[in-house]
């Protein structure tokens, strides 16, 4: 029988989140609620997540100002994101009144403070790997908390506070600062570079994950894909820099410790026998399509083994997962038409997605809609970018989503849509416009792929209706 662990107690204290409607902050906030925080919050955008938060206790500000912060004292807390600037008037006012404050990651690390913590790293495959680590450990009935950046859909949210002793969160390495974390222990994906806002090059990025592999707890643990170069690398730093770290790897390679093969893809599952160390344990048999999901499912399975829980329910827990949103998402199914919203944003992912798509589509065409993010991404992977969108029917190119940053000067969609096929590639900003051209092209038998990390996301329920 697990012991009950309450964690750190946020009894009496307000804890107030700039930007709570974020994928993000939303989960932690979510956390603090249940452990008795008094939870505020400001956002500008008004969403289903607000409303949740709302109906669970917190009061939610649509504006920034300084009098949102009213009534807080020394002992509470503001949380923030990296994006918010200093001159936010809601930090400028705490900054005046001595409130303390936090980044997300330095919050999240206290909730996971007395938890036997798992972080899950890498550049691509974060979400839905935590995501189904979570899912299984709740069919062997063990309650994890968690915090992840995205909802899961088995459980409809994106975090929780449970009543085992493990605590699984999602590690972003973006801007680095997965290095508060401390976690007991970790799995990395994969390593490739990314966000080249932050990080000018992949020894840069090298160096962010060692740093990470740093914090882990002494005689702690890590699961890691041996298939992955970038993960190989950082194995030999760990070889000479955390001989006190249990290491064991997962992957297609004989190499590995937990091997997957004998993989069975089709348009709606994927299936692969897993040998643990010579020694056959199980046959992974996901409800969700791709090779990909397959590595996705043996890191999870390999540190629920880690963590001591049974097995062949872990294995049954990965059978039931029904994804994560914005990871390959059905969003309909009209007239023989499918409608399809992924976040992938970064080379790699796009074609882990478009393979996929053209696995479940057959004889279809795949049509998509993608969106880049970052004009910084963009100059990076352009040709990238044009390469593995030609594995596409036919592509749309929205404008660029800027996030946070400026414009580059000469840096537009056009710079990937000038290396592609032109017979396959139309540039259009116009999203009604897209929303039109697609619907009247698409045929029984297609898919249509909603693809980027900004707010391409909300065209799908549009193509959706417009195909009613």
């Amino acid at each position: 029988m697990i012991a009950e662990v309450k964690g750190s107690d946020w009894t009496g204290r307000r804890v107030h989140f700039l930007g709570i409607g974020g994928s993000g902050m939303s989960g932690i906030a979510k956390v603090a609620l249940a452990r008795g925080a008094t939870v505020s919050g400001s956002d500008i955008h008004h969403s289903g997540v607000i409303e949740n938060l709302t109906a669970l206790g917190a009061h939610v500000f649509s504006s920034h100002e300084a009098t949102n912060i009213d009534g807080m004292k020394s002992s509470d807390l503001v949380v923030k994101s990296s994006a918010v600037p200093e001159t936010n008037p809601e930090i400028a006012a705490a900054r005046s009144a001595g409130i303390p404050i936090w980044e997300r990651a330095q919050f999240l690390a206290a909730l996971m403070k007395g938890f036997r913590s798992v972080a899950v790293a890498g550049t691509h495959g974060k979400t839905t790997t935590t995501s189904m680590l979570t899912v299984a450990l709740q069919h062997c009935r063990l309650d994890p908390s968690f915090a992840i950046g995205a909802t899961v859909r088995n459980s409809g949210t994106n975090a929780h506070h449970g009543a085992g002793d493990i605590f699984v969160v999602e590690a972003d390495e973006s801007d680095g600062s997965f290095t508060a974390y401390h976690p007991t222990g970790a799995i990395i994906t994969n390593i490739e570079l990314d966000h080249v806002d932050n990080f000018k090059d992949l020894a840069s990025i090298d160096r962010i994950f060692q740093e990470f592999i740093g914090t882990i707890a002494n005689n702690g643990h890590l699961v890691a894909c041996v298939d992955d170069p970038g993960v190989v690398r950082l194995l030999d730093y760990v070889r000479t820099h955390r001989s006190d770290i249990a290491v064991t790897t997962y992957g297609e390679s004989i190499q590995a410790d937990l091997v997957i093969d004998r993989i069975s893809l089709d348009s709606k599952s994927a299936r692969a026998r897993a040998t643990l160390k010579g020694r056959v344990i199980g046959e992974i048999a996901l409800s969700i399509p791709g090779r990909h999901n397959l590595l996705n499912a043996a890191a999870a399975l390999l540190m629920g083994i880690n963590l001591g829980a049974p097995t062949n329910e872990l294995i049954e827990g990965l059978s039931i997962f029904t994804g994560a949103r914005r990871r390959f998402e059905i969003k309909a199914l009209s007239g023989g038409i499918t409608v399809v919203d992924d976040y992938g944003h970064h080379p790699t992912e796009i074609r882990a997605t478009l393979e996929t798509a053209r696995q479940y589509v057959g004889a279809g065409r795949v049509l998509v809609v993608f969106q880049p993010h970052r004009f910084s991404r963009t100059q990076a992977f352009a040709a990238d970018f044009a390469k593995e969108l030609s594995a596409a029917d036919r592509t749309y190119l929205l404008e660029i989503y800027p996030a946070s940053e400026k414009p580059i000067p000469g840096v537009t969609s056009l710079s990937i849509a000038s290396k592609m096929d032109q017979a396959k590639v139309i540039y259009e900003p116009s999203m009604p416009q897209v929303i039109a051209a697609i619907v009247a092209e698409a045929k029984p038998g297609d898919l249509i792929l909603t693809l980027g990390a900004g707010d391409v996301s909300s065209m799908a329920p549009l193509i959706a209706a417009n195909l009613n």
